[in-house]
């Protein structure tokens, strides 16, 4: 039996995403050079990953000469906030706080950071009032 289709990038094609974020538009070439040090891939299979995301509505492409370039129409803002809305609701059961506890917890913070989240903090407390 097949698994159902994910609503979210499967990990290859957010790697793919990520090189089209970085230097879009891109051919397939390009993309499959870019993810060669992080993966090495036939051409035929970033091109196939490619289409399929092309068909997903994650990317769209455009002739150019015999091939096509590829731009992602998914943007990187709305992937990390579903992706990270997805682990929130099925980990954490959609508890902003329990995610955050366990980050604080879990997580070797530096100084620096813990003052950009008090700052964060800060902020969003100004603007509730």
């Amino acid at each position: 039996m097949a698994r159902p289709p994910s609503k979210h990038p499967t990990e290859l094609e957010l790697e793919i995403l990520k090189v089209l974020w970085q230097i879009e538009p891109a051919s397939v070439r390009q993309v499959r050079d870019a993810l060669a040090n992080v993966r090495d891939l036939a051409y035929t299979t970033v091109m196939t990953m490619m289409s399929i995301m092309a068909d997903k509505g994650y990317l769209k492409r455009e002739k150019d000469g015999r091939s096509y370039v590829y731009e992602a129409i998914y943007r990187e803002q709305k992937a990390s906030r579903n992706l990270l809305q997805d682990v929130v609701d099925r980990v954490f059961g959609g508890s902003t706080t329990a995610v955050m506890q366990h980050l604080l917890e879990t997580s070797e913070i530096d100084d620096d950071e813990l003052k950009q989240i008090r700052s964060l903090i800060n902020r969003k407390t100004r603007e509730r009032k």
